[in-house]
């Protein structure tokens, strides 16, 4: 499977840099304009200077190259999100997904903007397929649970922060947001228990104030 993330916001570079960078790259991409490798790299340049256009603009013409890049694809689709053209971002998940179908953080990225897009039960689809292709995964788990607590479905969210939790015990935020449901469903006692087991692994009381005083 491919590692895309990197890619985005991997150099610590200042925005002169990345300006700089991206001019070397015109005239790179000039003299070669069919290398790909040139245009990711100054799509990369325009994402970190937030130029949403040029980036989608790069992409393009690297896609005419190589309709099957999946680089461009999943960064077109995330400077589309970033300009809220959802359906367009969809479009470049789905194509996506159809080269890489298990590709988790194209699933998210499809799922967030499908839940940009207010259609509810397409994002529940999503997050479904996501737990179900990556059944070891406490993100996965997560994903679903954040969602299910948004739209106050406390029961199986409660069921899925404990499945994320069974995955990755020591995380404190999947522990609170656990005890943020219990507190949702009126289990104060259970939610302060939850909240002083955190606390035990490390987390400062005072962090969770918020918390505590919903418990009283």
């Amino acid at each position: 499977m491919i590692t895309l993330l990197a890619g985005v916001c991997a150099h610590a570079q200042t925005p002169r840099e990345w300006r700089d960078s991206v001019s070397t790259l015109i005239e790179a991409i000039r003299l070669d304009p069919r290398n790909t490798d040139l245009r990711l790299k100054k799509a990369e340049a325009n994402i970190n200077l937030q130029q949403w256009e040029y980036a989608i603009e790069e992409y393009g013409d690297v896609l005419r190259i190589d309709d099957r890049n999946l680089a461009a694809l999943y960064f077109r689709a995330y400077c589309h999100t970033q300009l809220r053209h959802y359906d367009m971002a969809k479009a470049d998940y789905d194509a996506f997904l159809a080269i890489q179908p298990q590709h988790f953080e194209a699933h998210l990225g499809r799922a967030h903007v499908l839940q940009k897009m207010g259609r509810k039960a397409d994002v529940f689809d999503e997050l479904n397929l996501i737990v179900q292709q990556f059944p070891d995964s406490a993100n996965a788990y997560a994903a679903r649970a954040a969602y299910e607590t948004e739209q106050q479905f406390y029961d199986v969210a409660l069921y899925d922060w404990d499945e994320a939790l069974r995955r990755h015990p020591e995380n404190a935020e999947y522990a609170v947001s656990k005890a943020d449901v219990l507190l949702g469903l009126g289990r104060k006692k259970e939610a302060k228990e939850t909240l002083d087991a955190v606390v035990l692994q490390g987390t400062p009381r005072g962090a969770l104030k918020e918390w505590y005083d919903r418990c009283k």
